[in-house]
């Protein structure tokens, strides 16, 4: 079992409510803890939100609950119209599932039987909800903030790594075709884990003038590595669907893509490792040549062999050369955005994993 910052995060968040909520002597402390579950965010700026949020729902619930016992009593009829209210209010605001999970939760505490004062004993259980949405906030504040950036670029790292290696061993038509099908699933899922974590990433806040401009060229950068890490990720599953058909080329073409293609990967793992600053700038005069991989050519050369060709198929090779070409558009504006990047910020290169 894999304990992740979130679930300790949880843990410790109601631990510290319900050790508050016993010590401040709340009827139910129990429902600080609840509330924590409910509170606790991926992100410092959702957690933000989220205690804005929160508060606005169970403040929601705690009058139209407090209301209704004043007015028609506490009748397990009348507790359900009042979640009604409160479920349609809270709607209306376009409040989050957890918000109005929530403020539900506060409802039926609320409403619950007692024989204290019902407005002590509401007060009582309304602040214990607030003491765990505060727990929430403050613990996803201090304890083991986010690095986004760092998660994000391992993660493309990682995709982009997974991708290139497919691409050279199915170009050499060496690939196992379950084993890559399989393959292709999994990059799918992590290119998606990818996407939502530079959502998260670009929901960070910087508080800094220096920060901000860094924080935008990265986001940047960022969205054109994950584009063209898509792109390969594209040309890998043309070339997956082409598998059998890929010997209808002539073998001396063949070498042709399978040369053009390894400068094309080499390029992009290039950019990969220049980001990460393992490259010299010394020695980029050296590497020029495994920079300028002739994609075009290579795609007019495949137009060329099967427009003199008579194969019924040969159209089902078109969306192979465009998918290439698109890689390699992409590929050189990746490839223009870090060097603009580098220009201004020569010594801020990003990590891989956490320190």
């Amino acid at each position: 079992m894999k304990l992740g910052a979130r679930m300790m995060k949880t843990g410790l968040a109601v631990g510290i409510a319900l050790y508050i909520g016993h010590l401040i002597g709340f009827i139910s402390p129990l429902l600080a803890g609840i509330a924590v579950v409910f509170s606790i965010q991926p992100s410092i700026y959702r957690s933000y939100q989220s205690i804005i949020e929160q508060v606005q729902g169970n403040t929601i619930g705690a009058i139209i609950a407090i209301l209704a016992v004043f007015t028609l009593g506490n009748d397990p009829f009348i507790v359900g119209f009042a979640i009604i209210l409160v479920i349609g209010m809270t709607t209306t605001l376009k409040m989050n599932e957890n918000t109005i999970a929530l403020a539900v939760v506060a409802v039926i505490a609320l409403m619950d039987s007692t024989d204290q004062t019902f407005l002590y004993f509401a007060g009582s259980r309304f602040s214990s909800m607030l003491l765990g949405i505060l727990a929430a906030f403050i613990v996803n504040l201090v304890f083991l903030p986010p690095r986004y950036e760092t998660r994000l670029f391992s993660k493309i790292d990682h995709a982009t790594t997974d991708i290139l290696q497919w691409l050279r061993v199915t170009t050499r038509q060496l690939s196992d075709e379950p084993a890559l099908k399989y393959e292709i699933t999994r990059i799918q899922d992590n290119i998606r884990w990818v996407d939502h974590t530079y959502l998260l990433y670009s929901e960070e806040r910087t508080y800094f003038k220096g920060s901000r401009f860094s924080k935008g060229r990265k986001l940047v950068l960022f969205r054109q590595l994950i584009t063209t890490t898509k792109k390969s990720f594209d040309v890998l599953k043309a070339f997956y669907r082409l598998e059998h058909k890929i010997e209808q080329i002539p073998g001396d073409f063949q070498d042709s893509v399978v040369n053009e293609l390894d400068k094309l990967i080499n390029a992009h793992e290039k950019l990969v490792l220049s980001l990460k600053g393992r490259i010299k700038r010394t020695h980029k005069q050296s590497l020029r040549k495994i920079e300028e991989p002739n994609i075009p050519l290579l795609v007019e050369q495949l137009m060329h062999v099967y427009e003199t060709s008579n194969n019924p198929d040969k159209l089902i090779f078109l969306p192979l050369a465009s998918q290439l070409m698109e890689y390699h558009y992409q590929l050189e504006r990746l490839k223009k955005l870090l060097k603009s990047y580098q220009t201004h910020h020569q010594d801020d290169f990003i990590q891989t994993s956490d320190k």
